[in-house]
């Protein structure tokens, strides 16, 4: 059932506004407000927006701006209401403008500020609601948005590092499948019509590139079939707890990509902790908070031990030396945190360590992986000319 963003009004003429879930419709939603004595104003449907970008229609260089020009709005001195209306108005983001209107009309009919976000929490993320939450109970709102869009520069400077090293190999990659796709779709019919001609018998690596290039021309409506299958299979069933559960373990646990996809995590996994654990949310929450960001199973279980453990009175340090998943500087520097009592600041110079970490083993892999492509391109072409050209040598043998 869809969500509703309402306003309505109480007997004593108070407005009131938030989120009503799961109504049938606007007139069931109006007959439940009436049992508690309020009058529908207004309502509207609310799409939950599920993964990171609104339909993929705001970047995440938006939110890193918006939330550096709220922060700085308002701890200049103006209210939430005077910001959202200024970043509305300078938005050139059509899907973004409409959100931040929806939310300033939330709040000036009385909502809080983390209450009028909430349904756009697919766009701005778990950690940004949380944040807000935070800064709004402990009174520090511009602070917490002003961390709220380092950590989101963080993450993204990260991600663009990290799919920027491999971008060459991808193209590579894609060079190589044109190149091989090109060659079975029109220089292997050359030669099988000629070898036909010649009466040549074909040896089996030759019959298997006619085969493929057969399959390839005549039956081409597969592949795109097939992709699509996949994708829909893979949209449909990837929320499924246990194949998720088996796929974040089988990533984990790949040669190469696993670690550092371990590392990421971790490094996610810290800094949200910390930053929430220094804008004032409790140790318990801000772990919660740090593992629901991550979106992984396996730090997710691991997560949830450490909270219950945290909750009986353990040693977050300790609890992070149980796990292998928390590499060793980030449990000295969790020990040396507690010691002195700067846990948020310690476990942050341990996620910026992770980051630079993930930076350097990513360059350190793409060394390696380019020569690597080149060698497999080579030998996947030479292997397919190879079995094109050997009815010819060996019918050049019998001719001699």
């Amino acid at each position: 059932m869809p969500s509703y963003q309402y306003i309505a009004e109480n007997s004593r003429g108070v407005r009131l506004a938030g989120i009503y879930e799961d109504a049938a419709d606007a007139a069931h939603l109006e007959a439940d407000l009436r049992k508690l004595g309020c009058r529908l104003l207004e309502a509207k449907p609310v799409e939950r927006k599920e993964g990171g970008g609104g339909k993929g229609k705001i970047r995440p260089t938006e939110i890193v701006a918006f939330a550096y020009e709220f922060s700085g709005m308002f701890a200049a001195g103006l209210t939430v209401v005077r910001c959202l209306e200024t970043l509305e108005e300078q938005a050139s983001n059509e899907e973004l403008k409409s959100i931040l209107n929806s939310v300033r009309r939330s709040i000036e009919a009385g909502s809080s500020v983390a209450s009028a976000f909430e349904p756009y929490r697919g766009v701005f993320g778990d950690f940004f609601l949380g944040m807000l939450e935070a800064g709004q109970t402990g009174g520090k709102l511009a602070e917490t948005l002003r961390k709220a869009a380092e950590y989101y520069e963080k993450q993204l400077e990260v991600k663009t590092k990290v799919k920027g090293a491999f971008l060459y190999p991808a193209v590579v990659g894609l060079l190589c499948v044109c190149i091989l796709t090109a060659i079975v779709i029109f220089v292997i019919p050359v030669f099988q019509r000629l070898y036909q001609q010649l009466h040549i018998e074909l040896p089996w690596p030759t019959q298997i590139l006619i085969g493929l290039s057969e399959l390839v021309r005549h039956y081409f409506w597969i592949f795109p079939l097939l992709t699509g299958f996949v994708y829909w299979g893979w949209k449909r069933w990837r929320n499924h707890p246990g194949l998720r559960a088996a796929w974040d373990e089988a990533i984990l646990k790949l040669p190469i990509i696993g670690p550092l996809v371990e590392m990421i995590l971790v490094s996610r996994y810290i800094r949200t902790f910390a930053m929430m654990s220094s804008a004032g949310v409790g140790i318990v929450q801000a772990l919660q908070q740090a593992r629901q960001v991550c979106r992984n199973s396996v730090l997710n279980q691991v997560g949830e031990e450490i909270e219950q453990e945290i909750m009986t009175g353990g040693s977050l340090a300790q609890l992070l030396a149980e796990h292998p998943i928390f590499p060793p500087v980030i449990v000295q520097l969790a020990h040396a945190g507690e010691e002195a009592g700067l846990v948020a600041e310690m476990l942050t110079k341990g996620a910026d360590y992770l980051d630079n970490a993930v930076q350097r083993r990513t360059a350190a892999l793409l060394v390696k992986l380019e020569p690597m492509l080149s060698v497999i391109m080579g030998a996947a072409v030479g292997l397919i000319l190879l079995g094109v050209y050997l009815p010819m040598f060996d019918y050049m043998s019998h001719i001699k």
